[in-house]
């Protein structure tokens, strides 16, 4: 009914669906009519972290040959909790260290989208210690430690937590890690940088040894205690250190790898200021890095149907072939134009977007 077909003509017609990515998913029963689920559909398979989800189906029959274009939106189910990337994460803090100082936590994620990816956090009880989360944006929400009062070593040479991160589905899923606090003697001291985020632009496909920023972080201690050596963070993802390195004495960080707009846009760095000091104190910093795109991929012109030889009493309007065109880049770079060879007795008609 939808496509203004009967049902007797399904078979004899070659009714028929196709998609060029994920046609195993979803069928058509040439009986009834009705598209049906074929497989287990994860969305987040499908399409990751975006927003929007979909599968584009062509449906396609002969005699004469039409087609028809069908979207089928993916809705999410919040079907994943949130996720720390370690069970436990150890933290060592300095006994002169004042109230209020604070301490960078590793936030976990959630591969569900919108209201089901959203978390929050909360902290067990604890005399001396609190949580304090920074929501200015969702690409870098900050989960900090607290300190609530001065910690006294020789009483409690250590701290145990729980952080656990609750999303916003329904029903609601949790994820924990375990905090281990350990507290250390002298060097009161930890460097800190001039703001706790950087945020950096460059293109894709820069060269390699480019600089992308260089930080600077100062210590208010001398001698040992006050020298700075600049390293990623234990926690950073490996693909963080296959694109970029780190001078331990400069704070200067450099392109190492290939950087693929297509690949990977956000790149978020956390960073340690860790002074020579014994036992030795780390200040932190994230730098996100924005990889800009550049129009570096030619357009993919694929042929989904063809129908060869054509008769040379061939009605105007007869459809020879189905074309459909793929630019991986974005923005304008991604936005193609097609067009024939000149003086040919044919011509384009664009269908559907890309597809003509």
């Amino acid at each position: 009914q939808d496509l203004g077909l009967e049902l007797a003509e399904l078979v004899p017609r070659l009714f028929r669906v196709a998609s060029k990515t994920h046609g195993d998913l979803l069928e058509v029963n040439l009986q009834n009519g009705i598209l049906f689920v074929n497989s287990r559909i994860d969305r987040e398979e499908l399409c990751g972290r975006s927003a929007e989800c979909s599968i584009h189906l062509e449906v396609i029959v002969d005699r004469p040959l039409q087609v028809f274009h069908v979207d089928v939106e993916v809705k999410d189910i919040n079907d994943n909790p949130p996720v720390f990337p370690v069970k436990e994460q150890k933290l060592f803090v300095s006994e002169s260290r004042m109230p209020d100082s604070r301490f960078p936590l590793e936030s976990a994620s959630d591969a569900d989208v919108g209201a089901n990816s959203v978390l929050t956090y909360r902290l067990s009880s604890h005399d001396y210690f609190m949580l304090d989360v920074n929501s200015k944006n969702d690409e870098n929400k900050l989960v900090e430690l607290v300190l609530r009062k001065s910690l006294d070593r020789e009483d409690a040479p250590a701290h145990s937590l729980f952080l656990t991160a609750t999303d916003g589905g329904k029903p609601e899923l949790t994820g924990s890690v375990h905090l281990l606090v350990t507290v250390l003697d002298v060097n009161d001291n930890a460097p800190t940088f001039e703001q706790p985020e950087y945020e950096v632009r460059i293109f894709e496909n820069a060269d390699n040894g480019t600089t992308v920023i260089r930080l600077n972080a100062s210590d208010r201690d001398e001698g040992a205690n006050g020298a700075i050596s600049y390293s990623f963070n234990s926690l950073v993802a490996n693909m963080v250190i296959d694109n970029f390195s780190i001078d331990r004495n400069t704070g200067e960080i450099v392109i190492r790898g290939n950087l693929d707009f297509e690949q990977v846009n956000l790149y978020k760095i956390r960073i340690d200021a860790t002074d020579k000091g014994h036992p030795p104190m780390a200040g932190h910093c994230t730098v996100l890095v924005r990889i800009l795109d550049k129009n570096d991929n030619v357009p993919e012109i694929t042929l989904t149907s063809l129908s060869l030889p054509v008769r040379e009493d061939a009605q105007f309007g007869t459809v020879i072939a189905l074309i459909s065109v793929n630019d991986l880049d974005s923005g304008v770079n991604g936005q193609v134009t097609c067009s024939l060879t000149p003086h040919v007795p044919f011509k384009l008609v664009s269908t559907f977007k890309n597809y003509y």
